[in-house]
């Protein structure tokens, strides 16, 4: 379930980030929604961190890496 969150979490940030580039091409800066594209990308990506480091406190998520 988790896994599915974070997968999601990042689908959204990607699409927010198309956004504001349409946003920036498109609007010329006469309106305010890059501002608000860039403030939601940006909460996503603290959203998503969180999400990771609370897998990885809770066991939900574990490393194979060998170091």
């Amino acid at each position: 379930m988790l896994k599915i969150a974070i997968v999601l979490m990042l689908i959204a940030t990607v699409i927010s980030l198309f956004s504001g580039l349409f946003f920036l091409l498109s609007d010329q800066g006469r309106s305010n929604r890059l501002v608000t594209a860039l403030t939601v990308r940006v909460t996503l990506a603290v959203i998503t961190v969180t999400l990771i480091g609370w897998g990885f406190y809770s066991g939900q998520l574990v490393s194979s890496a060998p170091w």
